[in-house]
């Protein structure tokens, strides 16, 4: 119940639901008993076996109230049928116990009814928080986890737990109670009845125990082959011309197969075991009430110390024993299912974010002088990516990073932004080391446009406004402009309300990238980040994302890191990068003029 106990402060906002589904589950337990009970004086009236008592009795206190009800009902059936006939006295019955269902079953509604806004309410909330620890993660996490299984998790588990909760409350409050509020009346009719059957009761229990063992086992393995399923599904669709041009639809429709075979066969395994829950606690209790009817016949007919009404309504209150105890031990197993779904959740929702703002971080909303690289070291897991490296980028400067792929151009980026954090060394803006500043303070300062156009199934406005929330049209379009994006936006069907499709795949990779260029020209930074932002584009494309980038980086700190070394000849300070440390540094003219590798960097592209 740890994992249960954890989740638990999801429930506080809607306690007063959780109160009112215990009151009416209350009145269920009490109502539920108490029809059965009924039964008693209409069948003594029936069979003509009501004791006959002509004399009201009189409240003697709550240690003689079973005597006391006994005998005013006596009382009530002897002189209702005396002064109005035997046909009034059970018309006044039958009223009594549909009077009694009803108010049984509009409890039972009443229970549901407040329930649904605390399961909904719990669902809705874990999403949420889910969804909000998802994205505030870094991308580290993420980098050893699939999609597909957060996916699972914030869909399916979230579901399973919300929907555990709710068997915990039957499991502690309605099935209980109604099993309590039952043995009480059965002891009542017949004390010594009840402690024989009670006798074979912990038995059935024992059995039906041995069935849920291994399910919290079952349950994560599914959970799990859930999430590696979700995760095929979610890489098929995002490299659907690869599956296509490869002609591997064969291959990706196995793997999915092979997924749900085994999500079949261990959903199988997990249901079969659970629906044996069901059948084999009613035949335990059928084997109760069977030793039930064999001695409570013999209390009846042999030993004469029981009435044949008060053994009917007994037998009908240790078959209502069934139910309940069928319900919680179907709940028992949805718990156990829950709670391994809990250990997932919580997995995410405890997951400690190393990337997160101190406390006292500071504000900082300007750039003023310069951005500095002191000896950082960095290492992905056990790969050392930068290795003692250090560099100034000075207010108003364009410095660019270049050098082959694996060199940890990337890697600046990712450090500055606070993606990743160093492993050794600073990195400070203004003298000041951004790990005391505020996170989103230090992204306010920087605009970033990577390799990969990164839009979203939504209107062209939307995904520039990304930048600035509350950017009017004008703005969108001035940014557009600025972008080189605003003729062929204005060329679409509904201009910049336009939708773009998933991922922005009804444009060309050109113009992406100029949308990618506009959503941070929009936001305004004063240090921009560009990220191999044309190596992806063809050369005419290049043309117009060239100067795009040009417009933009205007009177601004403007870090590129280029793969094309055409596009960055005008830079201020070009840094070679080889291997996580600088082999060279100066323009492109100075750079040349050594002959070392910048220059091999430039004949091997102008061979190409």
């Amino acid at each position: 119940m740890n994992n249960f106990k954890k989740i638990f402060h999801f429930i506080v906002p809607y306690k007063k639901y959780a109160y009112l589904n215990i009151f009416f589950n209350v009145l269920y337990a009490l109502f539920s008993t108490l029809s059965f009970m009924a039964l008693i004086p209409m069948m003594q009236v029936l069979f003509d076996q009501a004791k006959q008592n002509t004399v009201q009795p009189k409240w003697e206190g709550i240690v003689h109230a079973k005597t006391f009800l006994e005998n005013y009902l006596s009382y009530f059936i002897t002189h209702s049928t005396a002064t109005f006939g035997v046909g009034y006295t059970l018309s006044v019955m039958v009223t009594v116990i549909i009077s009694i269902f009803l108010l049984k079953n509009l409890s039972d509604y009443f229970a549901m009814f407040f329930i649904t806004f605390l399961r909904n309410g719990i669902l809705r909330d874990m999403r949420n928080a889910m969804y909000k620890k998802t994205i505030d993660l870094p991308l580290a996490f993420f980098s050893e986890k699939r999609k597909g299984d957060t996916i699972s998790r914030i869909a399916g588990d979230v579901n399973e737990v919300q929907a555990s909760m709710l068997s915990i409350l039957e499991l502690i409050v309605k099935e209980p109670l109604t099993i309590i509020f039952t043995i009480i009346m059965m002891f009542t009719i017949s004390t010594k009845l009840t402690i024989f059957v009670f006798i074979f009761i912990p038995l059935s229990g024992y059995v039906i125990s041995l069935i849920g063992k291994r399910l919290k086992k079952q349950s994560t393995k599914a959970q799990e082959e859930q999430g590696v399923f979700l995760s095929t599904i979610e890489e098929t669709l995002g490299g659907l011309k690869v599956v296509k041009g490869y002609n591997a639809e064969k291959y990706f429709n196995t793997v999915f197969q092979q997924s749900t075979g085994r999500f079949f066969n261990l959903s199988n395994l997990i249901a079969n075991r659970q629906n044996l829950a069901s059948p084999v606690s009613e035949f335990m209790g059928i084997m109760v009430i069977a030793i039930l009817l064999w001695y409570g016949g013999h209390m009846v007919l042999i030993e004469k110390t029981l009435n044949g009404a008060s053994f009917i309504a007994y037998m009908g209150l240790a078959y209502n024993i069934l139910t309940p105890a069928k319900s919680i031990s179907k709940a028992s197993y949805s718990i156990k299912r829950g709670n391994a779904a809990a250990e997932r959740v919580l997995e995410i929702l405890e997951q400690e974010n190393p990337i997160t703002s101190r406390e006292n971080a500071i504000q900082k909303h300007d750039f003023e002088t310069e951005i500095a690289l002191k000896n950082i070291d960095f290492k992905y897991e056990d790969e050392l990516v930068l290795s003692n490296f250090s560099l100034t980028v000075t207010k108003g400067q364009t410095v660019a990073l270049v050098g082959q792929s694996g060199s940890g151009k990337s890697t600046i980026a990712n450090l500055l932004t606070r993606f990743y954090d160093v492993t050794d060394g600073e990195i400070a803006i203004d003298s000041k080391n951004i790990k005391d500043l505020d996170l989103h303070s230090l992204r306010g300062l920087m605009g970033l446009v990577t390799q990969d156009s990164i839009l979203f199934n939504d209107t062209i406005k939307a995904n520039i406004a990304l930048g600035k929330l509350d950017a009017t049209d004008d703005e969108i379009i001035d940014a557009l402009k600025i972008a080189n994006a605003f003729e062929f936006v204005t060329a679409l069907p509904k201009g910049i309300y336009t939708n773009i499709g998933d991922s922005g795949n009804k444009l060309s990779g050109g113009q992406k990238q100029r949308l990618s260029i506009a959503r941070a020209v929009l936001k305004n930074p004063p240090i921009m980040i560009l990220d191999e932002a044309t190596s992806a584009l063809d050369t005419e494309s290049e043309k117009f994302v060239q100067v795009a980038l040009e417009n933009m980086m205007q009177n601004r700190t403007s870090i590129v890191i280029a793969h094309r070394l055409s596009t960055i000849q005008k830079a201020d300070v070009i840094v070679v990068m080889q291997k996580g440390k600088i082999v060279e540094q100066g323009t492109h003219d100075a750079l040349l003029a050594l002959n070392g590798t910048y220059t091999k960097l430039v004949n091997m592209q102008s061979f190409e």
